[in-house]
């Protein structure tokens, strides 16, 4: 399949990767990930795997947003066509019966993050999506005015907020992603906590640390193990990842790697997902899916669906009320009592 960037408005460069996403939020908002099918025959998918017993939680567990045993925290990158950003948080309360636990937003790396958000609703608590950078631009120190001004705004939220840095850096589509690198792990596990301690100086205390890959490795090949960038216990609050259904992969194909590799040591949080519409009840389907493998696997603790339909550039349709089946499977997932986080 052929892969694309949309890369927002402040984006410096072009560079290979997969599609789309820009949210009001964020003047440079970084392009949706969305996953190669497994189809493609450069790519072998890590077979699924039963899940290690995970337990229901552990002091501390979650950093400054707390994992609650056996419940889930449910919301979403909300952007919908026509409407204004409340308009479409008014829809999904009323489809819902509840509103969004989490609201994800994206920015740049050289935008300025919020240090006030009075467009969400209270109790609503914030994932923030921070564009990366080449490594040596954290590593050098120049950079690090940008760093500290955005731990100081944070701070000033004096509010739980989630901040997943670089995300999906085992890809080959982000400037900041390993195989760009020079194929070099460390340097995103040592820009990582260089982030880490300067956020820390700045009073940066409310922030959860969400590390967050893609679901397959991309190249899959050694020196590109999602592994190998895990930036250490003591410096990830959560463990999160991207995954869509756009292939007809399982929900056991997609997370289990991950979930086996951490739950048993941090939260899990699934970062971005959705599923393409094929047609039928193909939606509906994955949802329905994706809420019992959730049921089955204690360690997640929070969920963010990429639920919009203003991507023109994919042929994609990711809200949950594409149609009346979906929608009614991701009401009856959202009125689970796992979701009642």
């Amino acid at each position: 399949m052929t892969r694309r960037v949309l890369l927002g408005a402040a984006a410096a460069a072009a560079v290979s990767g997969v599609a789309v996403g820009i949210h009001q939020f964020g003047s440079s908002a970084p392009p949706l990930s969305v996953p190669t099918p497994s189809r493609d025959p450069s790519f072998s998918p890590t077979p699924p795997a039963s899940p290690e017993p995970a337990p229901v939680g552990k002091p501390g567990w979650g950093g400054p947003v707390p994992f609650k045993a056996d419940r889930v925290m449910l919301g979403a990158y909300l952007d919908l066509s026509g409407m204004t950003f409340a308009q479409a948080m008014a829809l999904r309360r009323h489809q819902l019966g509840r509103g969004e636990k989490i609201i994800h937003l994206f920015y740049g790396f050289t935008d300025h993050l919020p240090s006030s958000l009075s467009d969400l609703p209270a109790n609503t608590i914030p994932l923030i999506s921070w564009r990366g950078v080449p490594y040596q631009n954290i590593l050098s120190g120049h950079s690090d005015s940008i760093i500290k001004a955005a731990a100081r705004n944070l701070a000033r939220l004096r509010q739980p907020v989630f901040l997943r840095w670089a995300w999906e850096m085992n890809g080959n589509w982000y400037p900041w992603g390993g195989p760009n690198n020079d194929n070099n792990p460390q340097g995103y596990v040592d820009c990582w906590r260089y982030l880490h301690r300067l956020f820390t100086q700045q009073g940066a205390h409310n922030v959860a640390w969400v590390w967050s890959i893609n679901w397959n490795n991309r190249p899959p090949v050694a020196s590109n193990r999602f592994q190998s960038y895990y930036p250490g216990d003591s410096y990830v609050d959560w463990v999160g990842l991207s995954g869509y259904d756009l292939g007809h992969e399982s929900p056991q194909t997609m997370y289990d790697p991950l979930y086996n590799a951490y739950a048993a040591r941090k939260p899990v949080f699934v970062t971005e997902i959705a599923a393409a519409d094929f047609g039928g009840v193909t939606k509906g389907d994955f949802i329905r899916k994706f809420s019992a493998y959730v049921a089955a696997r204690p360690a997640i603790g929070a969920v963010a669906w990429f639920d919009t339909d203003t991507h023109k550039d994919a042929p994609y349709n990711w809200r949950i009320d594409a149609n009346a089946d979906s929608l009614a499977a991701y009401k009856a997932m959202a009125a689970s009592a796992r979701f009642a986080g």
